[in-house]
């Protein structure tokens, strides 16, 4: 199944440590360097639409700052095939087990 789903921040400590999910932080390399989820790869937003080269037979799970650029990257990644799930409030509404801080 393809398509874009947002979940809410509580729903990554589900998904964090899959062999079949890719986390990516769509924030900056500073703001990753500041603390992120255990596992997620970084790729600016800026950068993403040119570079990514993500397997489709992952879940894609995107995050930002606030959950906007990971929905935006997300509708248009969903459009394109990949199961995507964005995380509505970004990091900045996760409080899991899954932060590693700076």
């Amino acid at each position: 199944m393809n398509g874009l789903e947002p979940i809410s921040a509580d729903m990554i400590d589900f998904y964090a440590g899959r062999p079949d999910v890719a986390i990516i932080d769509l924030r900056t390399e500073q703001e990753y360097a500041a603390g992120h989820i255990r596992g997620a790869r970084n790729i600016p937003y800026e950068e993403a639409e040119g570079k990514i080269h993500l397997p489709r037979q992952k879940i894609l799970l995107l995050y930002c700052e606030r959950g906007s650029s990971s929905l935006a990257l997300g509708r248009r990644l969903a459009e394109k095939g990949y199961q995507v799930k964005s995380v509505i409030g970004g990091i900045h509404a996760y409080r899991g087990r899954n932060f590693v801080p700076a």
